[in-house]
Formats: structure tokens, C-alpha cells, sequence
């Protein structure tokens, strides 16, 4: 049950379970310390749940249900939320991983960088890779970071065969 009064300094309506009947509690209005009454002291209303409030239209006549939270104590409360304001700006809580090395290379004082993918290095157990390679570098430097693209054909000793075997591959020159 639910003990409904007034608080003394700023008429405020409070609505506390018939529990807490002598405690001391603090308005959430005007921070007044009060003290809950007993639930037969005259200033007191109970209430056994929420009731919705029925209310007469004027016009046609017939009653209508009002919103029994919107005309509730708690709804009445009015809030008082300040933002902290500091001079300072705020500290950072994460800090920012240094960069990789690879990153750090890129950022450093050279402008440009040159990378030669050979075809024969593409070859995985029988399987050319040397379009997926081209096409992952590629995306990984960005379009507009391409100075250019030049093909070469080129010759090298097979150590195996002892054959001489003719390839090609790209060399690749970015901004880095």
C-alpha cells in the first residue's frame, strides 16, 4: 500500500510504500528532510495499486481513462540534472597503440617504393596465384598511390632441371 502526502516546505507530491512510515527521506524536489507519516495521519492519502483516473468530456459526455503514470506523484518529480563543465579538456583513457613497422616505413621520408612480383613465386602447388597476389597488393596500396605498372619478361637458371627457363612478373611503382 502506498502512502500519498505533501511535502511541508515545497508542497510536492510524494507517493512511498507504507513501509518506510517514520523514515527520514530527502524531497527529490526541494531536498527537504522530512519524515514519512503513518498511514492514518490526517494529511495522508493510501492508495492500493495504480487506479486509472476516469475524467467527464465535456462534449459528448462520456468518460474517458487518463493516463494514470502521466498524473502520478513520480511524474510530478521534477529532475535537476547539471552537466559537468571543465576547463581542461578530458584525459585520454586508451592510449593509441604505436604504429607497425610497417606503417612507420611507409610515413618515413621516402616518396616512392618499387615492388616486383615474379610470376614463379605465384605457383603453389600447381596452382597460379599470380592474378590474386597482383589484385591483393594492389588494393592494399590504393589506385591513387600507383605511379605505374610495367611488365618484364626475364630469363633464370632452373636449379633442378638445369634448364633455362623464361618468366615474367611486374614491377609496381607507389607512392608509399
Amino acid at each position: 500500500m502506498d502512502l500519498i502526502f505533501n511535502c511541508p516546505k515545497c508542497e510536492q507530491e510524494l507517493a512511498v510504500d507504507s513501509s518506510g512510515s517514520g523514515e527520514e527521506i530527502d524531497c527529490p524536489n526541494c531536498g527537504e528532510t522530512l519524515v514519512i507519516p503513518q498511514p492514518n495521519s490526517p494529511d495522508v492519502k493510501t492508495s492500493t495499486g495504480p487506479v486509472p483516473t476516469v475524467q467527464i468530456d465535456g462534449n459528448d459526455g462520456e468518460p474517458q481513462v487518463v493516463n494514470a503514470i502521466a498524473s502520478s506523484a513520480a511524474a510530478k518529480v521534477k529532475m535537476h540534472l547539471k552537466v559537468p563543465v571543465t576547463s581542461k579538456p578530458a584525459e585520454k583513457l586508451i592510449a593509441k597503440p604505436l604504429a607497425p613497422l610497417e606503417v612507420a616505413a611507409k610515413e618515413s621520408d621516402r616518396k616512392m617504393r618499387v615492388k616486383t612480383i615474379r610470376h614463379v613465386d605465384c605457383v603453389e602447388v600447381g596452382h597460379d596465384r599470380f592474378d590474386d597476389v597482383v589484385t591483393d597488393f594492389l588494393a592494399k596500396i590504393g589506385e591513387t598511390n600507383i605511379i605505374s605498372i610495367n611488365p618484364v619478361n626475364y630469363s633464370y637458371l632452373e636449379l633442378g632441371s638445369q634448364k633455362e627457363l623464361t618468366d615474367y612478373g611486374l614491377v609496381i611503382v607507389f607512392k608509399a
